[in-house]
């Protein structure tokens, strides 16, 4: 692997070891000594609402868990290193982890975002922030990084990049689009929850704080809802974990406990996902009833030259467009046994949702033509299981397809 950012345990660890390995290690073993009363191998659940204080104004590091838990403390601690921060707060959900990061901006704020970002995240921006005194522009960033320059005004404070985007795989330099920033002296968040910080390092190439989903494929079992935030400077960090503490969005002791449970096995998975996701892309390429294939990995993808060079690995991610629209791809889901019609990704099963009906149905029909997504669309996240199991799978959803046209 390359591109994997080199921890500052990397004395401790031995000097010999490739990148990959001290991401690997990091992995298991980064936030988990915190019980030095019985030296669990595994981070205890700090199942308490406040602690005991010792005397007046003296308490042994955490007085109530809104503020501080040792749990997440320790999942903190860990995320913080695999992306290279100074800093980490853990959320309760991913979208409690982007309100928490727009909450720093005063109304007034201009804010830049791509124009094909997440559903949720466009209607968190647009129909709630946008009625409470921030101002959004939703530009094509992804086609020439110089419309983000384009679009900055005197009261931009913030560039918003998820790259790639959700759910057609589109990338966004981030080197460039932070450099913009950069001189304007605006503030970068990346969205780093489809690659993880086991593929893309956005820190690393100019951004001022990473935002994760964690549900997604750094908890990797579909089993909790949770979000991080990370950011480059302490001073910086601390305004967030202030912040989180005003709003109340924290992360609760097991959820962090789950996730942290998770990242253990990060790195193997996204090796998995990875070579699944390359296997079916591949084959969907070759299927007549599939008009368009979205990958990063496949070498028809039009910013393949950037994904090599700003990723480390393609991840899990592809969507496809369906010939015949809508009924079509409704027709196919149906067929599937192996892959789940559900939405949500990152889980070590393989999902299929609908955009046009599912995670992007918030945004208006001309939204969602703009931002390129088509009612055939169909978003997969791959999982683990037998590419071979899974290929079948597909078998299943383009037979219908076949009967249905008889």
């Amino acid at each position: 692997m390359v591109g994997l950012w080199l921890s500052p345990m990397g004395d401790l660890l031995g000097s010999n070891m490739s990148k990959s390995e001290r991401f690997q290690t990091l992995c298991v073993h980064r936030g988990v000594a915190k019980d030095s009363a019985w030296n669990s191998v595994i981070t205890p659940i700090y199942a308490t609402s406040t602690f005991r204080f010792t005397a007046p104004m003296q308490h042994a590091g955490y007085d109530y868990s809104r503020t501080a838990n040792p749990t997440r403390a320790a999942l903190e601690e860990c995320l913080a290193a695999l992306e290279g921060g100074a800093r980490c707060t853990a959320t309760a959900t991913g979208m409690a982890a982007e309100m928490t990061v727009m909450a720093m901006f005063p109304a007034g704020s201009h804010i830049i975002a791509g124009h094909d970002i997440y559903g949720g995240t466009y209607r968190l921006f647009s129909q709630v922030l946008a009625k409470n005194g921030l101002e959004f522009s939703f530009v094509d960033m992804t086609g020439d990084p110089m419309n983000v320059k384009k679009a900055l005004r005197k009261n931009t404070r913030a560039v918003w990049i998820e790259t790639p985007t959700n759910p057609l795989l589109n990338l966004v330099d981030i080197a460039a689009v932070c450099g913009i920033a950069k001189k304007a002296g605006v503030t970068t968040i990346v969205d780093n929850t489809f690659m993880s910080p086991f593929f893309q390092h956005p820190l690393e190439l100019g951004a001022d704080v990473v935002m994760h989903s964690t549900t997604k494929y750094i908890n990797g079992h579909s089993d909790v809802v949770s979000g991080a935030i990370i950011s480059k400077t302490a001073e910086h960090g601390e305004k967030i974990a202030w912040m989180m503490n005003n709003l109340g969005t924290g992360c609760s002791p097991f959820d962090a406990w789950l996730v942290l449970r998770g990242v253990k096995t990060l790195p193997l998975r996204m090796k998995a996902h990875n070579a699944n996701a390359l296997a079916l892309a591949h084959d969907l390429e070759k299927r007549p009833e599939v008009s368009h294939v979205y990958y990063p990995g496949l070498e028809t993808h039009p910013q393949h030259a950037l994904a090599k060079k700003q990723m480390s690995g393609f991840g899990g991610m592809l969507s496809f467009d369906l010939k015949g629209g809508q009924p079509a791809a409704f027709k196919f889901v149906k067929a599937l046994k192996v892959i789940s019609f559900a939405e949500s990704l990152g889980g070590v099963e393989s999902l299929i949702e609908h955009p046009e009906t599912m995670s992007h149905a918030s945004m208006t029909l001309e939204q969602r033509r703009n931002a390129g997504i088509a009612d055939g669309n169909l978003r997969v996240s791959v999982g683990i299981e037998n590419a071979e199991d899974l290929i079948e799978d597909l078998d299943r959803g383009f037979a219908a397809l076949k009967r249905s046209r008889k």
